[in-house]
Parts: structure tokens; sequence; C-alpha cells
């Protein structure tokens, strides 16, 4: 079911997204996730408000990249992704889409202090060392707390 809707361009319901979620953190033994692309909209959001209540959300990683610098990677990567929507009139839409709807999601955990803005303008070690500066405390923190009786 998931596939066909996917491809067929439609959204797949918030709730199995979130089920599929939840399986995929049970199944796997841990207590700590870094989750990608999710939420991407208010639907989602409140979805994972509304399902999630157990989980605690530490933070939102949020990689800032001018709009001219993704449009050219993008171009950059469709010359050998296979990928059909690498093409600019496909990237400027999705671009919209994004900051349409979920650049207010960033905006809405910003509000509480949770969004950890890492420019994604550097180099890709460096772009990884500034997001494992974010990470590992986080990570220490949870050690610590999971430890404590």
């Amino acid at each position: 079911m998931i596939d066909r809707m996917i491809r067929d361009g439609a959204i797949v319901p918030v709730k199995v997204t979130l089920d599929l979620i939840r399986k995929a953190m049970l199944e796997s033994g841990r207590d700590l996730f870094l989750i990608d692309g999710f939420p991407r909209n208010f639907d989602n959001l409140e979805g994972w408000e509304a399902e999630m209540t157990d989980v605690d959300v530490a933070g939102v990683l949020f990689y800032d990249c001018p709009e001219e610098e993704m449009e050219k990677r993008l171009l950059e990567r469709g010359k050998t992704s296979g990928r059909t929507d690498d093409n600019i009139d496909a990237i400027r839409k999705r671009f919209t889409t994004y900051l349409e709807s979920t650049m207010p999601i960033i905006e809405h955990f910003a509000l509480k202090d949770q969004v950890f803005r890492i420019s994604s303008i550097p180099s890709p070690d460096v772009v990884f060392d500034e997001t494992a500066k974010v990470i590992e405390p986080i990570v220490k923190r949870h050690l610590v707390d999971s430890t404590q009786v």
C-alpha cells in the first residue's frame, strides 16, 4: 500500500507513518533515536503530538543552506542519481513546498528553543563535526539519565 501511494505521489496517512516509526523504535531495542525528515508539516506534527506522547523530543537538527546552493547541489546530483525529480522545475517546487509546509515546523520548535541550526555550506567533514558537537551532549545526557535510578 505504502509503495503504491508513494509511486502515485499520494501522501501516506500520518497514522500509518507514525505506526511504522513506533514499530521501528520498539523493534530496535533502543531508546534514543534520530528521525530524519519528520515531521514535514503541521498534520505530521499534530499526529506526532497526539500519538507519541511518551516520546521526548530532544531537538531538531536544521541544516541551513541557501536555496541557490541547494539547487546547484541537487542539479549536480541529478547527473548521476537517476532521480526524475532532480530537475530545476521539480527542485524549485520542492523548495516552495518546504518553505510553506516544513519551515513553520522548524519555527514551532525554535519557539521552544529546540532547534540546532547547522550551516551546510562548509565541507561535509566540517558539517559532520558541527553535527557531532550537537548530538554528543544529547547522547551523553541520555546515557547519564538512563543510568540513574
